[in-house]
């Protein structure tokens, strides 16, 4: 660490005006991960993760797991270091401080961009949401309370905060394009220049990549929860007119529901008002990427589950009902999207019939007759907006997608309407 500052008062600017920018630009890059390096990453290492395992040793916090809340910060570590080294010997050769035949600045950049860094931080990014739920599961221990203010008022955290410390390794991720953009177009070498545009453009993509996958990440995670919790009743409960003797139920076989949505997207979700005959009542909407559920809340405190630690909470109120352990009761059947009709009411209508902010689903068969209708009421008027434009977003998606690749009936992803 010394030696990297130390090495930093041997380095010369160079003479032209150009060399110089192009030189300034390296040189945010080098001081920038300097700081990321020593200041962030070797404080979270060697204050509070080194803390953490002294204590483990002497039988202190040893149910505390340090990969939960630290991921592969040693690997880190190590990366950073490794591209410190190699960054200032390519500066030094470039400024004939030393003996050149290393590699040039953009084959290092090439090289550790697309071998080590992204690949690293990725682990590390994936593993954050986690590790914010964990640390904030541990705050009401006051063993861990005192470890962590112990750490904390270490001179070198600079009164930052662990949670502060813990986001540095995404925010700089997200500042490398940045930082690689700014070199390349003070490159006097149209090759360098394009080359370093290709490397920021790869780290974009990796960016780009590690958002879905943190989104498929927490919809595995609530699609999982929630398969848990769904009621699929059998056609006797759902339909009053199907009457089925005690005696003939067996023959009817219970089709196993729970793994319908398993492969799905959850595109959206919320508490919304069903008109039932002469009666309101409260219902719950999960949307999916090929159909929609309507469910009856089944409150049941007398049973509390943990929510999933590995999901960060998005819907608090959903993360509230599976935390009470409620349960939801599905009413009728799955409406699938291709075969979903949505009306909106007007105020002036809406205003008649005393159900204001409300729209309509229908629910046809394929010989396009009406077999279901749903009038649900929204909290306000954007809310209804937005469940109506997220459910027109979703059929369309699904209609565009069968135009191009038809589902097959026997496959997996087929859904089809049990009332043809």
């Amino acid at each position: 660490m010394v030696f990297l500052r130390d090495q930093s008062s041997q380095v010369s600017a160079p003479t032209d005006p150009q060399g110089c920018k192009r030189q300034e630009a390296i040189w945010e890059l080098l001081t920038s991960e300097c700081v990321y390096f020593l200041d962030q990453l070797m404080v979270l290492k060697e204050v509070f993760l080194a803390t953490l395992t002294n204590l483990q040793l002497r039988n202190c916090l040893t149910d505390v797991d340090s990969w939960r809340l630290f991921a592969n910060l040693n690997e880190l570590c190590l990366v950073s270091f490794g591209f410190l080294n190699n960054l200032l010997r390519v500066i030094r050769d470039t400024l004939e401080i030393a003996e050149g035949g290393g590699p040039t600045l953009l084959e290092l950049l090439g090289k550790a961009f697309q071998e080590s860094i992204c690949h690293c931080l990725q682990k590390y990014c994936l593993n954050y949401s986690t590790a914010l739920l964990y640390l904030d599961s541990l705050k009401s221990r006051e063993d861990f309370g005192s470890y962590v203010k112990w750490c904390e008022r270490n001179e070198q955290c600079r009164r930052l905060q662990l949670r502060d410390l813990l986001v540095a390794p995404l925010q700089r991720l997200t500042r490398y394009p940045l930082l690689l953009r700014n070199i390349a177009k003070r490159c006097q070498l149209d090759e360098e220049s394009r080359g370093l545009q290709a490397i920021a453009e790869q780290v974009d993509t990796s960016i780009c990549d590690l958002e879905g996958k943190v989104k498929w990440l927490d919809n595995y995670q609530k699609v999982k929860q929630l398969r848990d919790a769904l009621v699929w009743l059998p056609v006797w409960e759902r339909d009053k007119r199907a009457f089925v003797p005690e005696n003939l139920k067996h023959l009817l076989k219970a089709v196993t529901l729970e793994n319908l949505i398993s492969h799905r997207s959850l595109l959206h979700e919320g508490k919304l008002v069903l008109t039932e005959n002469t009666k309101l009542i409260d219902v719950y909407l999960f949307l999916f990427d090929e159909f929609l559920l309507i469910t009856k809340i089944k409150r049941n405190k007398k049973v509390s589950i943990s929510v999933n630690p590995l999901r960060l909470p998005q819907n608090l109120e959903l993360d509230q009902l599976l935390k009470e352990g409620c349960t939801f009761t599905v009413i009728d059947q799955p409406v699938s999207l291709d075969r979903l009709q949505l009306k909106n009411i007007d105020q002036l209508n809406a205003s008649t019939s005393g159900l204001p902010h409300s729209f309509i689903i229908m629910h046809q068969n394929r010989y396009q007759q009406c077999i279901g209708a749903f009038i649900l009421q929204a909290a306000s008027e954007s809310a209804k907006r937005a469940w109506m434009s997220k459910i027109e977003g979703a059929v369309t998606t699904l209609l565009k997608l069968d135009s191009q690749q038809p589902r097959v009936k026997s496959s997996s992803l087929w859904l089809e309407s049990s009332q043809i």
